[in-house]
């Protein structure tokens, strides 16, 4: 597996299934900008505002085609084989909830500060450690993480119009800096807990 970090910008994503999981998989596409359509038979939680199209009917073959990405949350192991069949013969990216095998990609565990994300996962094996550990991780980390992403973002940005590169600068100095004492501190902590 490659974590990577897509942009989901007015990505077309469907999400099949309306329960728990499914509205909480819709939420997270719809906070990174994805266009988000629901597809289920039934809706008996709320959906989350900015859902693009709401589809209420069962899965049919075909239903797939124009979508970039998919999460099935049916519930339904024979809706979720037809729609495996369908995503594999389209080239579709798929997340089965609850299907590790059969899913070409998963959610990671997430905890965003402004533009900086710390991603956690297990290759789908358990979710519940992936969560824990990101619980673990957020709770170590500075509090001022997306001011010092804004700010470098600005000075990054300021080296680009003067026309230079900032491929080869090290910036783990001024990031100290930014980040104040405590933080450095705490930092050297989480890779040296001996280190007081």
């Amino acid at each position: 597996m490659l974590p990577l970090a897509f942009k989901f910008d007015n990505v077309p994503v469907l999400v099949v299934g309306a329960g728990v999981i499914g509205i909480r998989k819709a939420t997270q596409l719809l906070e990174v900008g994805a266009k988000v359509t629901v597809l289920s038979e039934e809706f008996n939680f709320a959906l989350p505002e900015g859902t693009a199209q709401v589809i209420e009917r069962r899965y049919r073959r075909g239903d797939l085609r124009g979508y970039w990405l998919v999460v099935s949350a049916t519930g339904q192991p024979e809706v979720n084989d037809e729609i495996v069949n369908e995503a594999h013969e389209g080239g579709i990216w798929l997340n089965v909830v609850d299907d590790p095998e059969r899913s070409s990609f998963y959610f990671m565990a997430l905890h965003r500060q402004g533009e900086v994300t710390v991603a956690v996962g297990t290759d789908g094996a358990a979710p519940a450690l992936a969560q824990e550990i990101r619980s673990l991780a957020a709770a170590r980390l500075p509090n001022n993480l997306a001011d010092v992403a804004a700010t470098l973002r600005q000075e990054r940005s300021a080296v680009h119009d003067r026309g230079a590169s900032t491929e080869n600068v090290d910036w783990r100095a001024r990031i100290h800096e930014l980040l104040g004492p405590d933080s450095t501190r705490s930092l050297v902590e989480v890779e040296n807990p001996t280190a007081r």
